[in-house]
């Protein structure tokens, strides 16, 4: 099953390579991972989306909060969340397919962030499926470079931390 958990963590250096140890310990691989500072300067946001069984991964999150840095953590796998992914995109396109390929990241609600000599770079920002989505329609062009955030996601609604 797949999981996405937050953990509210101090935002001071080392913190992010022990919290990511614990995962790494238990044989988990982690699939995205964004990190970055809160509200509260004091504090960062671990976001990562991780493959596993529940017990497990639960056990995991348990030992997470026993950690000195880690104020809090939280599972939102069955939690109703606003989630975002960043995809930047260079993929080539011939000078008569530019309109073509520019329609199909309008459809996407994408912008072309730059241009170049057979190439457009294409910036899209949503839930993983429409990335998914959007880099499978551009692999038919052809993707020169790629590069995507990870996931973060925010409960939706006032919740407990």
């Amino acid at each position: 099953m797949r999981h996405t958990i937050s953990a509210l963590v101090a935002n001071k250096p080392g913190v992010l390579a022990r919290c990511a140890g614990l995962f790494a310990r238990r044989g988990f691989n982690i699939d995205s991972l964004a990190v970055s500072i809160t509200e509260d300067p004091s504090l960062s946001r671990i976001t990562l989306t991780v493959e596993g069984d529940e017990l497990t991964l639960e056990q995991i999150c348990h030992q997470l909060e026993k950690l000195v840095d880690v104020a809090a953590v939280l599972d939102h796998t069955n939690d109703p969340v606003v989630e975002r992914e960043l995809c930047l995109c260079t993929v080539h396109v011939p000078r008569e397919k530019r309109a073509e390929v520019i329609q199909i990241c309008d459809i996407f609600r994408g912008e072309c962030v730059d241009v170049a000599e057979g190439t457009l770079m294409f910036e899209v920002t949503g839930d993983e499926e429409k990335i998914s989505a959007f880099v499978r329609l551009m692999r038919e062009y052809g993707i020169k470079e790629m590069v995507r955030t990870g996931k973060v996601v925010i409960p939706r609604g006032v919740q407990p931390v």
